[in-house]
Parts: structure tokens; sequence; C-alpha cells
């Protein structure tokens, strides 16, 4: 299995292809150095299978690498922040 994720910024997402293949999504916003994380899916057929860890991790990094100020609105990327440690992130938690 090959994984790829790439970021499409006329789309507002980062997609995660399984063999060249669509597997899942995680939807953003950019607002003046910040990227809202909206909501994140991964597609019927590839649940089960950890890609969303694998796509929050490359989102996350990549934002961080940007020095893009994350604000984690989608409840996935959320709790994938909580429970894992993404070098050089400037993370905004909304409040609850």
């Amino acid at each position: 299995m090959t994984t790829a994720v790439t970021r499409s910024d006329e789309r507002g997402r980062y997609e995660l292809e399984v063999d060249g293949q669509l597997a899942g999504v995680a939807e953003f916003r950019l607002r003046s150095g910040r990227i809202v994380f909206t909501h994140t899916e991964i597609a019927d057929a590839y649940e089960g299978r950890g890609l969303g860890s694998t796509l929050a991790e490359a989102a996350l990094n990549d934002a961080a690498s940007r020095g893009e100020t994350i604000v984690p609105l989608c409840p996935f990327i959320a709790r994938y922040l909580q429970r894992h440690e993404i070098p050089d992130a400037e993370v905004d938690w909304p409040a609850a």
C-alpha cells in the first residue's frame, strides 16, 4: 500500500491517496497565517487502517513547517494533537 498526502490550497484541503486513489481529506480554511482545520474524513473503504492518523500527521507537520498557527476545530485533528507531539507546531485551541 502506497500513501501520499498533498495540500490543495485551491480546494482547501489535504488529500490522502492510497495506491493513487483518493482515500481521505482534511479540510481547512486559511486566515492570516492561521490554518483552521474544520473536517477530516476517510472513505468507508479505507477505514480501520490508521489512515486518519497518517493524514493528520502529514497535514499538521506540513502546516507547522510553513509557520502556520493551527486551529483545530475538527474533533479528529484536536484529538490527534492532544495525543501526539508535532515539532514546531503553534496551536490556538478554540474556546470550549
